[in-house]
């Protein structure tokens, strides 16, 4: 067994089966993501545009690719043909173009809306004020190409585990008002994806559902 091998399944032993690893390959070979997809993994995770396009027509057609970065509005397009789930949503306009984007090549595509719960400014994202704002409008209940599956945030960069514990509790606590005021007739919005590889047993515990997993699985990046 790889190295890589053996790290995804000792990572999946420490968390409850119902909580969905994306593995984060960015940078990563083919070969590399092939090590942890002969586990049985099909969900892994991109933040390059070109990146994503590149390793989606190189390996197999099961993988299932979550976008995670920045999306610029121009490059919509190119990742709403290949991607499973957008996670990184972070404004209306936005979701807008993908909404476009996707109706153009007829598929409808899962999104996640990202909160800025850290500290850091340089992260983005929606305030739970202007998450509701938006889906109190009519615009947004027009937009029939998008399925907005739940909710992602970063929490700040720090070894300050109680601050980090409560960022993630405030989105889950956003998740579940959202949930309760706009879409408790959804199964679909269940996803609250929180958690990277310093700091995904609180997000667990916080109820996280999607830890987003490179170094632990891949090693330090390339």
């Amino acid at each position: 067994m790889t190295a890589i091998a053996a790290n995804i399944i000792s990572l999946k032993q420490q968390i409850p089966a119902s909580v969905k690893v994306v593995a984060v390959s960015k940078t990563k070979s083919a070969g590399e993501i092939l090590e942890a997809y002969n586990t049985g993994h099909r969900i892994f995770g991109e933040n390059r545009v070109q990146e994503l396009i590149s390793k989606k027509n190189n390996l197999p057609d099961d993988i299932e690719w979550h976008f995670i970065g920045h999306l610029q509005t121009n490059k919509v397009k190119l990742v709403v043909a290949v991607a499973s789930m957008i996670e990184s949503v972070d404004s209306f306009k936005l979701l807008k173009v993908i909404s476009g984007e996707a109706m153009k090549c007829g598929r409808i595509i899962d999104c996640l809306l990202q909160f800025h719960i850290a500290r850091e400014e340089t992260k983005s994202g929606f305030s739970l004020a202007e998450a509701e704002e938006m889906l109190r409008t009519e615009e947004f209940r027009q937009l029939q190409e998008v399925r907005v599956c739940g909710v992602m945030g970063m929490a700040t960069f720090t070894d300050d585990s109680a601050l980090v514990r409560n960022e993630f509790r405030s989105l889950s606590d956003s998740f579940n008002r959202l949930k309760k005021a706009y879409f408790s007739d959804q199964p679909s919005f269940k996803e609250i994806s929180m958690g990277m590889s310093g700091d995904f047993r609180i997000a667990v515990e916080e109820g996280s559902t999607m830890i987003r997993i490179g170094s632990i699985i891949f090693g330090e990046r390339n």
